[in-house]
């Protein structure tokens, strides 16, 4: 009988599991982006990641900027960008000397930033969040991770802000850094 109930709603599910039984559906709610045209800077040293951010990214309509060094990232700053993807490991410095310069500058100071590492030591993720990062991925990522996290960084108009911009914590405020 099991049999019949799944060729009965072969094709009216997703796919089946390695089971042959419906597997459940992989989006239990829409995903939510950012506004079209939103602009990515993606900071990274391999053009693997680079490309595969940048495919992901202009998918979904987002703009993307990109920067495989240092002192290419502090540049490319310049251009305004909404979001940020900051590699921790950079072949001229690293990404937490680059997310303090970010946070100097008028440009990028309230910008959102991710920042990624294939590094497996938790330390980074707890280092990251204390100097000034919004969020911590870990390579290898998935699809439905890098838009997870997107989506956390948006407010009621779809765009990326600072989580003390999100929840209305006067910009005074949000500037303090905990000793």
């Amino acid at each position: 009988m099991a049999l019949f109930d799944r060729l009965r709603h072969w094709g009216k599910t997703a796919s089946a599991s390695a089971t042959g039984y419906p597997a459940t559906e992989r989006r239990a709610k829409p995903r939510v982006n950012a506004v079209a045209g939103t602009r990515v800077l993606v900071i990274d040293d391999s053009s693997t990641i680079l490309a595969l951010l940048r495919k992901m990214l202009l998918q979904n309509a987002y703009e993307t900027v990109e920067a495989g060094t240092a002192a290419a990232a502090l540049e490319a700053a310049k251009s305004g960008p909404e979001l940020i993807f900051l590699d921790i490991v950079l072949p001229d410095g690293d990404g937490f000397n680059v997310l303090r310069e970010l946070r100097k500058l008028p440009e990028t100071r309230d910008v959102p930033v991710i920042m990624m590492s294939g590094n497996i030591q938790a330390t980074e993720q707890f280092y990251v969040q204390r100097i000034g990062a919004d969020d911590f991925m870990k390579k290898p990522f998935t699809r439905a991770e890098v838009f997870s996290r997107i989506e956390i960084l948006l407010d009621s108009g779809y765009k990326p802000r600072r989580t003390a911009q999100r929840i209305g914590i006067p910009a005074e405020l949000a500037a303090i850094n905990p000793a």
